[in-house]
């Protein structure tokens, strides 16, 4: 699974799924902290829609870790008050590269009821649209 889309479903996911995942990779593995959790600030960078410009919004706190499974390297680093997460999120990540993560299935059903949030989301968002006519430009005189 492609690193951005592993990510964007962790960070997306609760912290207790994150770690039941963790904790079942520390079972079976042997599992050393590199860099404990810890805060920092992140660049917040978007693209502007009318001339496709980048700009940056601000900075935002995040939380980032290290550890290494097995001798294999992972990092996290998440948005939110949870510092325990990036570490999970670390752990799966080491256990990805090297190979011995075995739950894409429980990812990609965690994937599609997000996706299926996120749509729900939506119509209740949809719900409240307001549309806007524009005003004919011959006006009378």
């Amino acid at each position: 699974m492609e690193k951005k889309r592993l990510f964007r479903i962790l960070a997306r996911a609760d912290a207790a799924t994150v770690a039941a995942m963790a904790e079942r990779l520390q079972a079976g593995h042997s599992v050393t902290v590199v860099r404990e959790p810890s805060k920092t600030l992140a660049m917040v960078k978007l693209r502007e829609t009318a001339e496709s410009s980048l700009f940056y919004l601000g900075e935002v706190i995040v939380w980032e870790a290290s550890v290494t499974l097995d001798g294999e390297r992972g990092m996290a680093v998440t948005m939110g008050n949870i510092a325990e997460k990036a570490l999970h999120m670390a752990i799966i990540d080491a256990a990805v590269n090297s190979g011995v993560f075995e739950e894409d299935d429980a990812l990609l059903a965690l994937e599609a009821e997000q996706g299926q949030q996120l749509m729900r989301e939506n119509a209740l968002h949809r719900q409240t649209l307001v549309s806007f006519t524009s005003i004919d430009t011959e006006m009378p005189t």
